[in-house]
């Protein structure tokens, strides 16, 4: 068995566990679980996964059963019984979360985020637009999914995208083709960020950079933690946690580099408007 297919098939066995509990808890009478306090909500290939552990290990909070329950994006439709059974009995001064990066990008989850959480706070960290998209490439290849030279790849993408979404963005192809195919997309934070502002006060969305995550874990970490309202702790360490790997010659070659550098210029600008950054990506 291939690691990409050996992969597919942990990841199928470990949600369908997961799936199988959360369906037995909601089928119990009263309330299966609590809804969780905050969400991280992205970006996808940004550090979500490192930033689920540091916040996990925090003595006040609890986790869910696992990252990416991915319940107001690609299971909507199983109901919040659902949901909840996820989520684990809590003291009074216990927290819980879970972390879907998807939640970021689907046009349709601020919308259904806002119905359901309307006191929750949300947390997306924001990596440049060029590196996220490499390394989201990489990523997909990672599963077997992505034939296409990363060049190809960018060149196809607006066509896989409109073609699997034109029954709209909830279809099983639309999910698949915008959870992988993604790598432009996704970068365009500042539409993203106006369609979750639309639904959802500026106030109770925190946003940091995932290179100030790596390069001031603890002073990023403190933040986050003073914005949910978590007491001050410090892991015993932060450490970086990604599933992707990288091997063999680069395909962001420096004229790669400079056609997405090119594009997503007028994308960053408009983040640093709406956020009042600077320089969104400096150095």
């Amino acid at each position: 068995m291939s690691a990409p297919v050996r992969r597919q098939v942990t990841d199928h066995l470990r949600r369908g566990v997961r799936t199988a509990r959360a369906w037995a808890r909601a089928a119990r009478p009263g309330e299966p679980g609590p809804l969780p306090d905050f969400l991280v909500i992205g970006g996808q290939r940004c550090g979500t996964t490192s930033l689920y552990h540091h916040l996990a290990a925090h003595p006040g909070v609890r986790v869910a059963t696992g990252k990416e329950l991915q319940y107001f994006s690609v299971h909507h439709g199983r109901g919040a019984r659902w949901y909840r059974g996820h989520f684990p009995r809590l003291s009074p001064d216990e927290r819980t979360f879970e972390a879907s990066p998807y939640y970021l990008f689907h046009p349709s989850v601020p919308a259904r985020v806002a119905a359901t959480l309307p006191q929750a706070r949300f947390v997306a960290l924001l990596r440049d637009p060029v590196q996220r998209a490499y390394s989201h490439y990489l990523h997909t290849r990672s599963y077997g999914v992505e034939p296409l030279s990363f060049a190809d790849a960018l060149d196809a993408e607006e066509e896989r995208l409109a073609r699997a979404t034109r029954g709209g963005p909830d279809s099983a192809a639309a999910h698949r083709a915008l959870r992988n195919y993604s790598y432009v997309a996704r970068g365009r934070y500042a539409e993203q960020l106006e369609r979750w502002f639309a639904h959802v006060p500026r106030e109770r969305i925190h946003l940091a950079r995932t290179e100030d995550l790596h390069a001031d874990p603890a002073g990023t970490y403190g933040a986050i933690l003073d914005f949910l309202d978590l007491p001050a702790f410090t892991p015993e360490a932060f450490t970086r946690h990604t599933r992707r790997v990288d091997r063999g010659t680069s395909q962001l070659t420096p004229e790669l580099r400079d056609r997405l550098g090119v594009y997503f210029a007028p994308h960053n600008a408009r983040l640093a408007a709406l956020l009042g950054w600077t320089d969104p990506w400096p150095g």
